[in-house]
């Protein structure tokens, strides 16, 4: 809101108020031409604007870019890391995971005992691209038919730390292992 004064009068404007230089410049034109001018600069607002979507999209073309960029090389860390549980801890599968819940991995394994069927299984994916531009990862561990691990770690993809991401999925497969381990 703008209020200005002139010899005891008082204006008041809401929203937009043109600046002193137009004002003065259009002191001196003919109100025709200053109609023609103020189409001109509302055209030029809306290519800039036009443009300025323009650029919002390809931005997020970019971001997309980045995202998958990043989530091949998580899902490959977590392929590998998951990997080398099932060489060392025998009875664990692997199988990749991709589609609707993201892209990573999981192991499991079925083990019969006296008491039963146990069923335990460690998931870890990068979750899809969003709206959000985020990259996230999520992580799950169940131990003989419990869920008891449950993980989510999550960046702006402006602000992503790789090595965050990486230590963090070490992490998750470490607490995993030992838990399962400890049972």
């Amino acid at each position: 809101m703008l209020i200005t004064s002139s010899k005891g009068e008082y204006s008041v404007t809401l929203g937009y108020s043109a600046p002193k230089s137009v004002l003065t410049t259009f002191k001196n034109m003919s109100f025709e031409d200053q109609l023609k001018k103020a189409i001109t600069r509302g055209s030029r607002s809306n290519e800039q604007a036009k443009e300025a979507e323009r650029l919002k999209k390809l931005s997020q073309e970019e971001l997309k870019n980045i995202y998958n960029g990043f989530r091949l090389q998580l899902s490959e860390h977590i392929e590998q890391n998951l990997e080398k549980v099932v060489n060392l801890i025998p009875g664990f599968r692997y199988e990749t995971v991709y589609g609707e819940r993201g892209w990573g991995g999981a192991i499991s394994r079925d083990d019969v005992l006296r008491g039963g069927t146990f069923y335990s299984r460690l998931e870890i994916t990068v979750r899809p691209f969003s709206d959000a531009n985020l990259l996230a990862i999520i992580g799950r561990g169940t131990i003989r038919n419990r869920e008891l691990l449950s993980w989510n770690h999550f960046s702006e993809l402006e602000n992503v730390q790789l090595n965050s991401f990486i230590e963090q999925i070490d992490s998750w497969i470490l607490q995993y292992v030992e838990q399962f381990s400890n049972k």
